[in-house]
């Protein structure tokens, strides 16, 4: 991580738009440090979508953003 010119750390943010996250598990088996589950949510599509499980942990490696069929992953840094 980089810190700002505030000194505050800038920290990545993974977010998944559970509207269009159709439950296929790709972004849960290539994310490296395994922060990725699905939720026991359902969204409106009947799908356990996938979410983050430790947002610090997020190297903002977009591995799970290239993954995602459905482009239902935003990556933010």
């Amino acid at each position: 991580m980089k810190s700002n010119m505030k000194g505050v750390l800038d920290m990545a943010k993974m977010t998944v738009n559970p509207f269009y996250c159709k439950g296929c598990g790709l972004c849960v088996a290539t994310c490296p440090k395994k922060i990725i589950k699905f939720s026991v949510k359902i969204n409106a599509k009947g799908y356990n979508y996938a979410e983050v499980e430790d947002q610090a942990s997020c190297i903002a490696c977009k591995l799970c953003y290239q993954t995602c069929p459905e482009v239902a992953i935003t990556i933010e840094k």
